[in-house]
């Protein structure tokens, strides 16, 4: 599976690429940090950064994103600047046809670290030994970027069987409920089976 992190920014909006499967090492594709000019105006900023994770989609073909969510942060323009750069990179995903999952800073940093409080410079030298890097990538936000790709590699691969092997279970036991001419739903099955 390749995957494409997006740590998102709006001055600077880390970006970075894997190939791995769950349980397995990654493989580093790329990484970059798009920025954008602080004095210029919103909008244009905005386009910048869609154009430029656009491009990046485009070169290097993944097959999922993955992006930041935003729960958290005291200082309000911030959080909106931050906001406003992952809405962004959801879009360029869903235009492109790509899946989408978002993970919180502390589920990231758990992933990659072993600990949600986990600081930067952890999750840099983790990310650095995880890629087998001879140098941690620059800045920070380019690791946090590879650090959510990572992350997704391993837990989204993961969720995705899960979840795979629970539609898979529904299917199976709605065909044998209507062969059994129970009228039960799958759904109702499975539920009642867990219960």
């Amino acid at each position: 599976m390749r995957v494409l992190g997006v740590d998102p920014g709006l001055t600077r909006c880390g970006v970075g690429v894997v190939e791995g499967q769950p349980g397995r090492s990654c493989r580093l594709v790329a990484y970059d940090v798009v920025r954008t000019d602080p004095g210029a105006d919103l909008a244009a900023r905005l386009l910048a950064l869609d154009e430029a994770l656009t491009s990046m989609i485009a070169e290097h073909r993944p097959d999922e994103v993955a992006v930041e969510r935003v729960f958290s942060q005291h200082n309000v323009r911030t959080v909106m600047g931050t906001a406003q750069a992952g809405a962004v990179a959801v879009l360029a995903a869903a235009r492109a046809g790509l899946p989408v999952r978002t993970y919180t800073p502390s589920e990231v940093k758990a992933a990659v670290t072993g600990s949600g409080q986990a600081d930067k410079a952890q999750v840099t030298t983790m990310v650095t030994r995880l890629l087998r890097l001879s140098v941690s990538p620059k800045p920070a936000d380019a690791a946090d970027a590879l650090a959510l790709a990572i992350c997704h590699v391993w837990r989204g691969g993961t969720q995705a069987r899960i979840e795979a092997a629970r539609s898979a279970a529904v299917a199976r036991a709605g065909q044998a409920a209507r062969a059994a001419g129970a009228g039960v739903t799958g759904e109702a099955v499975v539920r009642g089976a867990s219960a």
